[in-house]
């Protein structure tokens, strides 16, 4: 835990101190990004078999919205929703996106804790399906960027609540956002929007109950969260077919 600590920048430790200034009783946090560390290997690894199938994993693992209706194509595979989170298109894609997840993670998930960090990934990731569902129906969607998006919106909605300076963050963030309204990058803005918009509601439930005390409110709206983002699936063959 000392060598964590002396890792930390002193952004890491001003946050960390800031989140952790409040009454006692309240949750711990901190220690080494497991979590990330191991979403980056499994990502890594899915990849690898990616190149070595020849694109048999892209089929059962890729986002297609059609295939979580089976009153519309016969067919429900509900585990694209997160799966596709694994899947990319490419070396440049994965490559942005785990630099991203490394960079992000390793100042959110000490701050958050493991489950709360991966839960938001999660979300993240269910997030962007839910919105490809609805807005791009018939598009097969691959990639993390619902994830990684939702990481920045929550690091943007607990960086103001603790006081942090979140300028530059927004910045970098509102420029990705408008290069996935490019054409020609071939990017799915639909999982963007969606991972930040779930990113930043789970944000906001984890600013707002960060007491021990407030836990089980914190389960509860997270839950709440997660119905809210599976019911909204159940409009999407409404609006397309």
């Amino acid at each position: 835990m000392k060598e964590q600590v002396r890792a930390q920048t002193p952004a890491q430790r001003t946050a960390q101190r800031r989140w952790s200034r409040r009454p006692s009783g309240s949750v711990a946090v901190g220690g080494r990004p497991v979590v990330t560390y191991s979403i980056i290997g499994v990502t890594v690894a899915v990849f690898l078999l990616q190149l070595l199938t020849g694109g048999a994993v892209d089929q059962w693992l890729a986002f297609y919205a059609p295939w979580l209706y089976p009153s519309v194509t016969g067919v429900f595979e509900p585990w694209r929703i997160l799966t596709g989170a694994l899947v990319h298109s490419g070396f440049w894609h994965i490559g942005l996106n785990m630099l991203a997840l490394w960079m992000i993670g390793r100042s959110l998930e000490p701050l958050l804790g493991r489950w709360r960090f991966l839960t938001l990934y999660v979300v993240g990731a269910l997030g962007g399906s839910v919105a490809v569902a609805l807005l791009a129906f018939t598009t097969p969607v691959v990639g993390a960027s619902g994830a990684i998006f939702a990481l920045f919106g929550a690091l943007v909605v607990i960086g103001r609540h603790i006081g942090a300076e979140v300028k530059g963050i927004m910045i970098v963030l509102g420029i990705n956002l408008v290069i996935g309204f490019l054409p020609g990058f071939g990017i799915s803005w639909q999982a963007h929007v969606g991972g930040l918009v779930a990113g930043a509601l789970l944000g906001l439930i984890y600013a707002r109950t960060r007491r021990a005390s407030q836990l089980g409110w914190q389960i509860a709206l997270t839950v709440l969260l997660v119905a809210a983002l599976i019911g909204l699936l159940v409009l999407a063959p409404l609006i397309w077919v």
